[in-house]
């Protein structure tokens, strides 16, 4: 699951990686085609101005020779107006057109040639213009008749013509180099465009494979941790079982006890006792002092024997819970704790109807928990209440010793562990409420079950 989880992770960084030498490549493509395409606009402006200066040179030139011819054909200085604003106007014109050519010689060439024949036909006009002014109509006739204007006028036309062409072929191939670099863009983007598609479809093919491949480490986790709390379940209740029957083992092995205590110990210490009353008899009204001492003892020993015998058998198993019922068996419980510890002890004990497994739970309750109060608690005061509701059974011991921390305690330390087990082995369920410095309380619901008739 590792190893395939890297592989997708190392192909998701590979896909992710070509989307992004993908959108570089994109960007690179972008900003070459627009700087190409800055650059031939430019050079297109550039051409553009130049055919339309050239365009002005020639339209100037001919206002000129028009400007001049009228004058000289009518005389009126009105035509000298267009004549004069076109000179000079042809001057700008033919230096900003200097300014553009200088980096190509052999167009700065042509416009050399041009400047010249435009500086002749100018000088021309200007000698007719002036003779015409002069009153020397032979002579203006004759400049105006022969061909030296006719050919100064072909010339700029023709070397006008060569730099509109040249400027026009300039303009075609920034044209191109526009298209050129539409074309590269567009077939880039398209590549591109294809690329990042192949990639992201490469980018989703690995997520869903990662999706996938986690859903199933999911489902195996889950398989794993179901498998895990069935064994646990398992296990609790085996556990569960093996301690109800350890209770159930350790019941019978203190009847058994008991029951032998009762028979075999109780007969022997009840034989000593009439043996020790023949004695007595046997001896006469008046023993010696030290016999009479000795037998006296000898008889309270026996009756201190026989009645810690018959303290270990209640305990073991107290006889008073099948013999007088539950109640009684409470209260003999707490007469002789609160005899033996000096706590006060209140008994509310309601009678109840319930088997004589439950019973023992009960009596087992409050045997554990007055023992726990001996032992711990340092109460002065205890009560317990047996309350009988319609389908179960409430036991409360209350006590106002020191208490403790219920979070932090130990089970074990107070035979909580045990209790609660007991308890919930019968079907009900244990509550231990306590607060330091305010006493405990521990309170057993055990459902309701009539004994057998």
């Amino acid at each position: 699951m590792r190893v395939l989880r890297s592989i997708s992770l190392s192909k998701m960084a590979i896909s992710l990686a070509l989307a992004l030498l993908a959108a570089l490549i994109l960007i690179g493509i972008n900003e070459t085609g627009f700087s190409q395409s800055t650059t031939a606009l430019d050079d297109i402006a550039e051409a553009s101005r130049t055919r339309a200066s050239l365009n002005r040179v020639l339209q100037h030139v001919l206002d000129a020779e028009t400007g001049s011819r009228g004058y000289l054909l009518t005389g009126e200085p009105r035509y000298l107006e267009p004549y004069n604003a076109a000179v000079a106007e042809i001057g700008a014109q033919l230096d900003a057109l200097r300014q553009i050519y200088v980096p190509s010689a052999e167009e700065y060439a042509i416009l050399a040639q041009l400047t010249r024949n435009v500086q002749r036909k100018l000088a021309e006009m200007d000698l007719s213009v002036r003779m015409r002014q002069q009153g020397n109509e032979d002579a203006w006739k004759f400049v105006l008749m022969t061909d030296v204007g006719k050919q100064q006028m072909d010339a700029i036309r023709e070397q006008a013509a060569r730099l509109i062409n040249a400027a026009a072929a300039k303009m075609e191939v920034s044209q191109v180099q526009v298209r050129r670099s539409l074309v590269l863009s567009r077939i880039g983007i398209a590549a591109v465009a294809m690329a990042g598609l192949l990639a992201f479809y490469l980018y989703l093919r690995q997520t869903t494979a990662l999706e996938r491949a986690g859903e199933q480490q999911q489902k195996v986790l889950q398989q794993e941790r179901d498998l895990f709390e069935r064994q646990v379940r398992e296990r609790t209740a085996t556990l569960a079982e093996l301690a109800t029957h350890l209770q159930r083992v350790r019941e019978e092995e203190r009847g058994h006890l008991a029951r032998e205590l009762h028979d075999e110990l109780g007969a022997l210490l009840t034989a000593a006792k009439l043996d020790v009353a023949r004695l007595k008899s046997r001896l006469g009204p008046q023993p010696t002092p030290e016999i009479a001492q000795r037998l006296e003892h000898l008889t309270d020993t026996l009756n201190s024997g026989i009645a810690l015998k018959r303290r270990i058998i209640e305990d073991l198993r107290p006889s008073s819970l099948s013999n007088l019922g539950l109640t009684a068996s409470l209260e003999i419980l707490a007469r002789e704790f609160s005899d033996r510890s000096g706590v006060e002890i209140m008994t509310e004990l309601e009678p109840v109807e319930l088997d004589e497994s439950s019973q023992l739970t009960v009596y087992r309750v409050v045997q554990e928990s007055l023992t726990n109060v001996g032992k711990y608690a340092d109460a002065q005061h205890v009560e317990i209440t047996v309350q009988n509701h319609g389908n179960h059974v409430e036991v409360d011991i209350s006590d106002d010793g020191k208490g403790f921390d219920v979070a932090d305690s130990r089970p074990s330390t107070h035979g909580l562990a045990g209790m609660r087990h007991r308890v919930e082995a019968a079907g009900g369920r244990l509550a231990v409420i306590s607060t330091i410095g305010k006493g405990s309380r521990i309170s057993a619901v055990l459902p309701k079950v009539l004994a057998e008739v």
